[in-house]
């Protein structure tokens, strides 16, 4: 399946979002420390609600780490000053969606590193800043998996 990062998430009922997104769709969630947030934090399980142990949530200290236990997959930016739109994209399993922290975005050093496959966009209307990072994830994991025909890998 997809894996959805969050490089150094700031809120934690995104976050909660996001393990509910994993939960659903089967894909795996990545938090990148540092987080600004408590993992037992209120806001955090009451907006995964009952879906944290439906979820793969890995936690890695740093960038590097993460690229380590990604070995060999495409990790895709997701960043508003990218030309490429996200759905113009042919996914494969094991793909990265990596969004940056709410509300500054992946920062420049990591939208220059060479070991990203690409910097991808999703549309808005000019004069918008951001979508919200859960719902930005949401939108690219279920884009990834139609392109797989919302197939699980079970019979």
């Amino acid at each position: 399946m997809f894996r959805i990062a969050f490089y150094q998430p700031c809120i934690p009922g995104n976050t909660g979002n996001a393990i509910r997104t994993s939960a659903a769709t089967g894909t795996e969630l990545h938090l990148i420390e540092p987080l600004g947030f408590d993992l037992s934090d209120a806001k955090l399980r009451r907006a995964g609600l009952d879906y944290h142990d439906l979820a793969s949530v890995t936690i890695h200290p740093d960038l590097d780490s993460a690229f380590e236990n990604w070995s060999g997959a495409r990790v895709f930016a997701f960043t508003a000053s990218a030309e490429q739109i996200y759905s113009d994209i042919a996914y494969f399993p094991g793909d990265v969606l990596l969004f940056g922290p709410e509300p500054t975005g992946l920062p420049a050093e990591v939208l220059a590193d060479p070991r990203l496959t690409g910097r991808l966009r999703i549309p808005m209307i000019a004069g918008r800043r951001s979508l919200n990072l859960s719902n930005a994830a949401s939108i690219a994991a279920y884009e990834a998996w139609r392109q797989h025909g919302f197939s699980t890998g079970e019979r």
